[in-house]
């Protein structure tokens, strides 16, 4: 690769970090287009390095919002057990579900969520209610400081069995489609949970990590990371993601909705591009 596309590449890199940390969704949704559209590279090596972006995305933004205290790590940890054996049960589907019609199907349920986001745009923050009893065994009831409301906000996870559900699925269509399902978390945390959109977000970008960590050794072992294209976009993608935390503790949870949901369009389109035989 020469020297001026890994140039571009790292300013595109920069900015899907920027995206990925606001929105909790990794930068692989402009990784992986840019690479095999505007530069040329193969597939497997543009995922190979989707993967090794959403990795510094979490890295980079996730350990500035732990800092913050925007992070529920405790929600995060208790539903990756949903999300992993989703992703255990995905990957020994594989061989017998067809991928077109899976790509199809969530391409639709993402677009239909758009939607629901689209209704709930100017929404700050979710209606305040009484924390339901399992909420309080499993102590999910947390607080954040809001340096754009400039106060300290409570909060309660609700419709948990929900919530532990859709992670199971997201965890499913990672495991089935090979794909990162940062969108789904964020969809299942704000929508069914209704947490706070930046508590969904900064949630989302830890568990993604956590996945794609576990994930990465695969890709490396069948050599489909090369250093020069992932070096680069990983560097460019943690610029990004640190950028984006910065950023994201001073802007509205209106404002990232904004941003999310043209990214959850974005991927409903490629997704049902893929169904139809499409890579974009």
């Amino acid at each position: 690769m020469a020297l001026n596309a890994e140039l571009a590449l790292f300013v595109v890199s920069i900015l899907a970090g920027v995206i990925g940390a606001l929105a909790g969704v990794g930068g692989g949704i402009l990784i992986i287009p840019a690479l095999t559209v505007l530069f040329g590279v193969d597939i497997r090596l543009a995922i190979g390095a989707s993967i090794v972006s959403v990795i510094a995305t979490s890295s980079g933004a996730a350990a500035a919002y732990v800092r913050d205290r925007l992070t529920n790590m405790r929600i995060g940890m208790f539903l990756e057990l949903a999300t992993t054996s989703g992703a255990v049960t995905g990957a020994l589907l594989a061989a017998i579900v067809p991928a077109r019609f899976l790509y199809l199907l969530l391409g639709a349920v993402l677009l239909l969520s758009a939607g629901q986001q689209l209704v709930r745009l100017g929404e700050e923050l979710p209606p305040e209610i009484e924390p339901s009893g399992l909420a309080l065994r499993l102590g999910l009831a947390s607080s954040y400081p809001d340096a754009q409301l400039g106060r300290e906000v409570g909060y309660q996870a609700r419709r948990i069995p929900l919530g532990f559900v859709l992670m199971g699925f997201a965890g499913v269509v990672s495991g089935l489609l090979g794909i990162g399902s940062g969108a789904l978390k964020v969809l299942a945390m704000d929508g069914a949970m209704r947490l706070p959109m930046k508590v969904s977000s900064t949630t989302s970008n830890f568990m993604i990590g956590v996945t794609a960590a576990a994930s990465a050794g695969v890709y490396v072992g069948r050599g489909d990371v090369d250093p020069r294209i992932a070096a680069p976009v990983a560097l460019g993608v943690l610029i990004g993601a640190l950028l984006g935390a910065r950023i994201l503790v001073r802007i509205s949870n209106r404002a990232i909705r904004r941003v999310f949901v043209p990214v959850l369009v974005v991927i409903s389109l490629e997704m049902i591009a893929r169904a139809a035989g499409v890579n974009l």
